[in-house]
């Protein structure tokens, strides 16, 4: 009986490390760029865009290279995001034996 009740223990214990990760992942703030940082774009936590920058440069560029730009932009913020996200979810699962686990699930 001793085991399940050390299993729960760390179950509680996971969960309350999950909640408190969440809370730091929503405080996060990534940014991506693209054509030698003519671009910036930078996301929050919950992956939405909150700021978005462009240089005069690249204000003469062709509409498609800009939407290109800042489709790169976008994702190389996206790609760091993920990056964050993981760091802060193996944090909070080390120790707990769950190898390999990967956020999101």
């Amino acid at each position: 009986m001793t085991d399940f009740t050390k299993i729960l223990d760390k179950a509680k214990e996971l969960e309350t490390k999950m909640k408190e990760s969440q809370e730091k992942i929503k405080n996060i703030q990534v940014e991506g760029t693209s054509g030698s940082n003519s671009i910036k774009v930078t996301l929050n936590g919950e992956n939405e865009m909150i700021k978005i920058s462009l240089s005069d440069e690249v204000m003469k560029e062709d509409k498609v290279i800009i939407e290109d730009l800042i489709m790169a932009a976008h994702n190389n913020a996206k790609t760091e995001l993920k990056s964050k996200t993981s760091e802060e979810i193996s944090k909070s699962t080390n120790g707990f034996g769950f190898p390999g686990l990967k956020w999101p699930f």
